[in-house]
């Protein structure tokens, strides 16, 4: 690894928090209760972005040095497995089993889905 392509990975990375902080801010906007929309919705979007950026890698339409930059650094600093499992755990103290249910398996199965969705769509071209 080039010392500049070390760069843009972190530089990546940090946009993608920043990114991650500000979508969660404006769906916390926009929603009410306490699942977690935003969390949600950045890690279904991140899953389905990440497979499209690896589809597309893998078809040699974006490098591998972008593929690491983007996947890596800003969809690894935009999604939030962490986040997810704690707020996952929080449901269920709250004893809001349906709810920690969709947020665990949901989450997971459809991100699934999305990411290969996203890998069909990188690799079609």
């Amino acid at each position: 690894m080039t010392p500049a392509l070390f760069v843009g990975l972190c530089l990546a990375g940090g946009v993608g928090a920043a990114l991650r902080f500000v979508v969660d801010g404006l769906v916390r906007e926009r929603t009410s209760g306490t699942y977690p929309v935003g969390t949600t919705l950045i890690n279904l979007s991140g899953s389905l972005l990440l497979g499209l950026v690896t589809g597309l890698a893998a078809s040699a339409v974006v490098s591998d040095d972008l593929r690491l930059v983007l996947g890596t650094g800003l969809l690894g600093g935009y999604t939030t497995f962490s986040t997810h499992c704690v707020e996952t755990v929080r449901l269920a103290q709250e004893r809001r089993w349906r709810a920690s249910t969709l947020n665990a398996l949901g989450t997971l199965v459809l991100g699934v889905a999305l990411a290969g969705l996203g890998y069909a769509l990188g690799s079609a071209g």
